[in-house]
């Protein structure tokens, strides 16, 4: 199954929630750049959140944005 946009961001939400999330984490514009390089796909989605968590967390990063998003697929995922 392959989700659009919106339902990319509301599942991204949904698993930051279970986390224990109370606020935003992930940018708009990285939102964008990981629903283009997902196409959707919740397997990928999942991939690349948590290397972008992980990428913020090393570099104590608040927020994810879309030039992280870039970083990590480039560096990591390709």
């Amino acid at each position: 199954m392959h989700y659009d946009r919106a339902e990319v961001e509301s599942y991204m939400q949904r698993h930051l929630s279970y986390a224990g999330a109370t606020r935003d984490v992930f940018s708009e514009a990285a939102i964008n750049d990981i629903y283009r390089f997902s196409s959707g796909a919740a397997r990928l989605i999942n991939k690349v959140c948590t290397h972008c968590l992980m990428y913020g967390a090393q570099n104590g990063h608040r927020i994810i944005d879309d030039r992280m998003v870039k970083r990590v697929i480039e560096g990591e995922l390709s």
